[in-house]
């Protein structure tokens, strides 16, 4: 806001610069002593003499000029202003008056308004842009910064305005996500964690009896073989109900630990692939990869528009960053069951082995040793496909790597 109060005061100064130099030169322009008009006449009546005489003269034909003298007695005793020429050796005195009957007075008027017209005009601009423009984003300035510290609680005031009232209600519905998102993980950990207690809990005591037990056969107190059957079953029994308790902590890590929503609905593959277009020709050819999107038939899906994008684009991005880099396809084979989109690149160092296992959360494949990620990419590709009723799977041959995503066509 400061630096538009700055150019607010600059144009201000501007404007009454504007206003009094069109004032002073129309001032100069409309002044009679402008050009001296007079002369003109004067010189005109003085050649009008020399050819005809002064009897030949008309003065009412005249504007500034209103008598002539000839040299004589009172010759310099004029009431007014006048000027002397010297005409066939004889001086003459031309009287005139520089009369103020030219008024332009309306023009200068109509130019005052036309410019004060305009000048409010970008004032009007000017306060409309910091209403509707400047003041939505000087509420937002302190969000991020308080987004990046966890405050997530001040909503985003909404905005009306047909410039960011949309990206306003955007902001805010990311703060929200934000902090549904970290509420959820927040329970999820105590779940978890909860979870993890009462199972170690549980874990104490057949493990007490284990150790109570083994102490009790290491010292002889039970003589009998079949009492020494009997304590071995039992601790057999004890280990089992352990390997119980360690494989629910072990599924319990394994649980879905993204907030994986999906809203199903009907959606055309054109605007799929429309999406996908222009969000990825632009970047694939600042990186000098072709982009190749192959013919399809339009057809009526069944999923969650967004997610179907995010499912194709963390396909793509992977493609890119494991690639060749030369070129990335996405082709529509052809299947009476389901659409089927692949996206097919080269340059592949996978081996075929791991193709079962590329899915997995945070597996990640030989071939990204030295490229950053989390190995969750294709993890959510799936888990968001099944959602939508849909599969995903990968397919090598040769150099070439294809991960098609199949979805189901809405009925």
């Amino acid at each position: 806001m400061r630096a538009w109060r700055k150019i607010f005061a600059a144009f201000a100064v501007f404007a009454i610069a504007v206003f009094a130099a069109a004032n002073l030169i129309l001032n100069h322009l409309n002044s009679p002593e402008n050009g001296r008009p007079y002369r003109v006449e004067i010189n005109r009546l003085a050649l009008q003499i020399e050819k005809n005489g002064l009897s030949s003269v008309d003065l009412t034909q005249c504007e500034f000029v209103y008598n002539i003298e000839k040299y004589g007695g009172d010759f310099y005793n004029a009431p007014n202003d006048y000027s002397i020429r010297e005409i066939d050796g004889e001086l003459y005195r031309f009287d005139y008056a520089i009369k103020n009957g030219t008024d332009n007075s309306g023009t200068t008027a109509a130019v005052n308004v036309l410019l004060a017209v305009m000048t409010a005009a970008i004032f009007a601009v000017l306060f409309y842009i910091r209403a509707k423009i400047l003041r939505p984003f000087d509420r937002l300035t302190d969000v991020p910064y308080e987004l990046s510290k966890g405050n997530l609680s001040a909503p985003v005031k909404e905005n009306k305005n047909r410039f960011f009232g949309k990206f306003l209600w955007g902001i805010d519905l990311l703060r929200e996500n934000i902090e549904t998102q970290k509420q959820r993980e927040l329970e999820l950990q105590k779940e978890k964690k909860t979870l993890l207690l009462s199972l170690s809990h549980d874990i104490k005591t057949p493990l007490s009896a284990i150790k109570l037990y083994s102490k009790a056969l290491s010292k002889n107190l039970y003589p009998s073989a079949e009492k020494q059957r009997e304590i071995a079953e039992t601790i057999n029994d004890k280990a089992d109900e352990i390997e119980g308790y360690v494989t629910k902590i072990i599924t319990a890590s394994r649980e879905d630990f993204l907030s994986l929503e999906v809203n199903n609905d009907e959606f055309y593959l054109s605007e799929l692939v429309g999406k996908i277009s222009d969000y990825y020709r632009e970047k694939l050819s600042l990186l000098k990869t072709s982009f190749i999107i192959g013919e399809y038939s339009n057809c009526l899906l069944f999923g969650d528009i967004e997610r179907a994008v995010e499912v194709l684009q963390n396909i793509i991005e992977n493609a890119v960053k494991y690639g060749g880099g030369n070129r990335v396809e996405v082709l529509f084979p052809k299947d009476d069951e389901g659409v089927l989109i692949s996206v097919r690149n080269g340059g592949c160092t996978l081996d075929k082995s791991e193709l079962p296992h590329i899915f997995e959360s945070f597996r990640r494949g030989s071939n990204a040793e030295n490229v950053r990620g989390s190995g969750l990419g294709l993890y959510i590709c799936r888990q968001l496909m099944h959602k939508m009723n849909g599969e995903v799977f990968a397919e090598i041959s040769g150099d070439f790597i294809t991960v098609t995503a199949v979805f189901t066509r809405a009925r």
